[in-house]
């Protein structure tokens, strides 16, 4: 049994597995092959239900012994709705390089656990996590989410950019999981750079504009979301026109902040101060002269945008959001 959510083509003419940018890394998982049982079709057609908004392909396969074989370079994700056993048996011998092969993730019939098994950075994780929303439990064992941090690829992923150089991850993740470095540098163009094999090298993916934004302690998703609509739908934008929300790390933990990121897909990025200092906009803040930070709507919208300009200038919303856009 095969069942398409939409009419695209899920083979890649190349042979090789779908991905989503070029040189990428292939961290966002688009088109999903979930693999059944015939008992446990009724339940994958649920997950199918479900996650079918935020898929451009899920497609339903019963399982055979050749299943994974059969369509290995069809799919981003393969969800495996059996044992974990049974999955890593039939996909060993199919594993070639990270980098190229399908995340795998496999979760049991009472939706209890979704182990991602390979590919935890290249869309494994994401799936676990969407699958959460129907109750199952992401156990995810990439060591950067383990340890609560966030991994070179999904700041790659918040950022709409993808990883030039894979290979450098396994250094720059390890220096993430110790503390050694966090936010990621920027730097402009034209320009040439000689990088050493412990350096990423991220490109951004397609041009947006980036929702610089500040709250208060506390602020509600819906306040968020509010702001930004109120925001774009002036410049006749959307939210598919944004590339990622921009704010301070003084911001990092605000859940109403993140929850509305998380509503729009959209990756949030968290600048230092002396980048937004050097960055500030144009609009007096109160906030340099109480605690020596720049505004910042306007100096991460400034900071993020592809040409650190302002498409906007700040709008307070509700007396708990701050808005700024960068071009």
């Amino acid at each position: 049994m095969s069942t398409d959510s939409n009419d695209t083509d899920t083979t890649d003419s190349s042979g090789g597995g779908h991905c989503s940018t070029p040189d990428s890394d292939g961290e966002v998982a688009e088109e999903i092959a979930i693999i059944s049982f015939e008992r446990k079709l009724p339940v994958a057609e649920d997950i199918k239900e479900e996650l079918a908004d935020d898929y451009e392909v899920i497609d339903i396969i019963e399982y055979h012994g050749d299943v994974f074989a059969e369509h290995w370079g069809e799919y981003d994700c393969f969800v495996g709705l059996m044992a974990s056993g049974i999955a890593m048996r039939k996909t060993a011998g199919l594993l070639d390089d990270k980098w190229d092969d399908p995340a795998i993730v496999v979760v049991d019939e009472e939706l209890t656990w979704a182990i991602p098994i390979t590919g935890g950075h290249h869309g494994a994780n994401q799936v676990a996590h969407d699958l959460s929303r129907m109750g199952a439990v992401p156990a995810m064992t990439t060591a950067s989410e383990a340890a609560g941090k966030q991994g070179i690829e999904s700041k790659a992923k918040a950022l709409d950019a993808h990883v030039v150089n894979g290979d450098s991850t396994v250094a720059t993740n390890l220096a993430v999981l110790n503390d050694e470095i966090d936010a990621v540098e920027r730097l402009d163009g034209p320009r040439a750079v000689l990088v050493g094999d412990d350096v990423t090298v991220m490109k951004r993916n397609d041009e947006g504009v980036v929702l610089g934004t500040g709250t208060v302690d506390g602020v509600k998703k819906e306040q968020v979301l509010d702001a930004w609509e109120a925001t774009l739908d002036d410049l006749d934008l959307d939210f598919s026109d944004v590339e990622f929300v921009a704010t301070a790390t003084r911001k990092e933990g605000e859940e109403g902040l993140y929850e509305a990121a998380q509503e729009i897909d959209a990756g949030v990025v968290h600048f230092e101060k002396d980048t937004l200092l050097d960055h500030e906009g144009p609009t007096p803040s109160r906030a340099k002269e109480l605690i020596g930070w720049p505004g910042i709507a306007e100096a991460s919208a400034i900071a993020g945008g592809r040409e650190h300009e302002l498409l906007r200038e700040k709008e307070r919303f509700d007396e708990a959001v701050t808005v700024a856009v960068g071009r």
